[in-house]
C-alpha cells in the first residue's frame, strides 16, 4: 500500500470509531476484510489511529472537524507531512484537500484546553491538583506513543545476558534508571514474542514504572508469604516471583483474567498458586487496583475519552471495597500494597487516607508516585503495615 492509502484506510477506521466501535475491534475487521494488506502495511495503519486516538481533540481542531478525513489532515499537519502527499486523489487515496479544508487549518496554540493536551475539560481540576506544575508536561507527552519496556527475570538471567541474547535477534536495548531489571527497547519491538529471550523465561514485557512499583514492595516479598490480590493476568505476580517468596498465590475477582499465569510462571521459572477464593494470612498482599488507567492513557489512549466522572466515583468505591477485603488477608506486622496506575488523587493518596482513618493503629511505611515524566507509565504505590 502507498503512504495515501494507508492514511485513506486509517480515516476510514476513525471514521468507525466515531461512530461508536471499539478501536481494536476496528482495526481487526479492517485486517480481516483486507488481506491484500501485508505486516507492514496493519501496523502501519494500527500506527496511524492509535496516534489519532491520543491526540483526538488537537487532530480534530488541526483538521477543522471531527471524521477521520478531518483527522487525518491534522495528524499529517502535526507531524510536518506535506497534505499533497496524502490527500493526493490517486487509486485508494483520499481526495485532494477543498479549499475549504484548506482554510480549515489553525495553529494548535490557539486551540481550547481541550484541544491544546488532548484531554477531557472535567479531568482538568483532577489532573492540576494531582500533578500541579507538571500537568502540562505530563499530558504532553501522553499525546505520544508509549515506549516498549522488558523486564529481566532474575530467576533465569542477569541484565548483560538477556540483553545479549535479545540482541541475537536484533532487539536492542538499554538499561532504564526506573529499576535494575528494566530495558527500554530501542529497535525491533515487535520481535520480542519470537525471540528465543522470550521464549525461555528470560524476559517479559512490563513497563518500567510497573517493575518499579513492584521493587517498592519487593523487600517485603522475599521469604515471606505473599498474594497478588488483583493478579489480572499476572504480571506483577511474576515480577513478586523474581523477589524470591516463601509462597506466591494470585487471585483476580475474575478468574479468567489469569487463564495464561500458570504457563507463565512455568516458562519464568516459578510456581504461582492460582486462587478463586484467598484465605488465612499473608506477610505481603498487593493490590494493584482497577482504576481509571489515566497513568496509561499512551497505551490504552480510548480510556481518556470513554473515562466519566460516575465511571471514576465507581472505580474510588471499588478501590475502598478492595482496600478493606485485602486488609483482613494481612497477618500482624504484615503489609498491604496499594497501588494503580492513575494520576488522580482520588485514587491513590484520597483512598489511602480514607483506610487509615478507619484504621488508626495501621501505618504507612512508604508512599510513592512515578509520572510518565519518568520514563514509564503513571504509577502510584503505599506499602501501609499492620500492627
Amino acid at each position: 500500500m502507498t503512504p495515501a492509502a494507508r492514511y485513506a484506510a486509517a480515516a476510514a477506521c476513525i471514521d468507525r470509531i466515531v461512530a461508536g466501535a471499539a478501536v481494536e475491534r476496528v482495526l481487526t475487521n479492517w485486517a480481516r476484510s483486507s488481506r491484500f494488506a501485508g505486516s507492514k502495511d496493519r501496523a502501519a495503519i494500527r500506527d496511524l489511529v492509535f496516534d489519532a486516538v491520543r491526540n483526538w481533540r488537537s487532530y480534530a481542531w488541526i483538521g477543522g472537524g471531527e471524521s477521520g478525513r478531518c483527522r487525518m489532515l491534522g495528524l499529517a499537519l502535526s507531524k510536518g507531512h506535506s497534505p499533497r502527499d496524502v490527500f493526493t486523489g490517486g487509486a485508494y487515496a483520499m481526495p485532494v484537500l477543498r479549499e475549504d479544508e484548506r482554510a480549515a487549518i489553525r495553529r494548535i496554540e490557539s486551540a481550547p484546553w481541550e484541544a491544546r493536551f488532548d484531554a477531557q475539560s472535567w479531568t482538568r481540576p483532577l489532573l492540576e491538583d494531582a500533578l500541579g506544575a507538571d500537568t502540562e508536561a505530563v499530558l504532553r507527552l501522553m499525546r505520544e506513543r508509549a515506549p516498549v519496556f522488558l523486564r529481566v527475570n532474575a530467576l533465569k538471567a542477569d541484565v548483560g545476558t538477556a540483553r545479549e541474547m535479545l540482541a541475537e535477534d536484533g532487539i536492542e536495548t538499554r538499561r532504564h534508571d526506573l529499576s535494575a531489571f528494566a530495558l527500554l527497547i530501542i529497535e525491533n519491538p515487535r520481535r520480542v514474542a519470537g525471540s528465543r529471550a522470550y521464549r525461555e523465561g528470560l524476559v517479559e514485557l512490563q513497563d518500567a514504572a510497573s517493575q518499579a512499583v513492584v521493587e517498592v514492595a519487593g523487600g517485603l516479598a522475599r521469604d515471606g508469604d505473599v498474594l497478588d490480590y488483583c493478579a489480572g493476568g499476572g504480571g506483577k505476580a511474576l515480577a513478586l516471583a523474581a523477589c524470591k517468596p516463601r509462597s506466591l498465590a494470585a487471585h483476580d475477582v475474575d478468574p479468567r483474567r489469569m487463564k495464561d499465569i500458570p504457563d507463565r510462571a512455568l516458562r519464568a521459572g516459578c510456581e504461582i498458586t492460582v486462587l478463586s477464593d484467598p484465605a488465612g494470612l499473608y506477610d505481603l498482599v498487593f493490590c494493584d487496583a482497577p482504576c481509571s488507567g489515566s497513568g496509561a492513557w499512551r497505551r490504552q489512549p480510548e480510556a481518556k475519552w470513554t473515562l466519566t466522572e460516575d465511571r471514576l466515583n465507581d472505580l474510588t468505591a471499588t478501590q475502598d471495597r478492595i482496600l478493606e477485603r485485602a486488609a483482613e488477608l494481612v497477618r500482624e506486622g504484615g503489609c498491604l500494597a496499594y497501588a494503580t496506575c492513575s494520576l488522580f488523587s482520588q485514587e491513590n493518596e484520597w483512598r489511602v487516607e480514607r483506610f487509615l482513618g478507619a484504621r488508626p493503629d495501621w501505618t504507612q511505611v512508604v508512599e510513592r508516585r512515578f509520572l510518565p515524566l519518568e520514563g514509564g507509565d503513571g504509577f502510584f504505590i503505599a506499602v501501609l503495615r499492620r500492627p
